[in-house]
């Protein structure tokens, strides 16, 4: 059995197409029809709401698996900046990579997202995300 068989098959709600557009890297949809949206000129924008518009119920369940994951991870980075400051205590030594592995973790669970979703990775993805320490 699929470990998301739990999850709500619902029809996304707008919270969730929001942190789904925001995870595949794609900037804000805007305010509905009035406006500038800039998935009405960009193909991959518009694939992308079709998308979460016209999923199978089974298809929505996974989408939902990793946004689970997804979250976690995003919330692991601001998390290890509680151990910045330290460089030793005790026997305890901190791992002066964690944080480029955290976002290097969460940027991988993303591009899996996006292709799972069948879009191009959005310009957020495509920036350099290099943390230098």
């Amino acid at each position: 059995m699929s470990g998301s068989a739990s999850l709500s098959n619902d029809v996304f709600s707008e919270a969730e197409r929001v942190d789904i557009r925001r995870f595949c890297g794609y900037p804000a949809y805007g305010a509905g029809d009035s406006g500038f949206q800039s998935w009405r000129f960009f193909q991959s924008y518009g694939t992308l709401e079709f998308r979460l518009s016209n999923m199978a119920p089974s298809e929505r369940q996974v989408v939902r698996q990793y946004l689970v994951n997804l979250y976690d991870l995003e919330q692991a980075l601001p998390a290890a900046s509680d151990s910045l400051d330290t460089q030793q205590a005790s026997v305890w030594t901190r791992n002066k990579s964690e944080l480029v592995e955290r976002a290097r973790l969460l940027h991988m669970w993303a591009r899996r997202l996006t292709g799972f979703l069948g879009v191009p990775i959005g310009p957020a993805l495509n920036q350099d995300c290099s943390i230098v320490i």
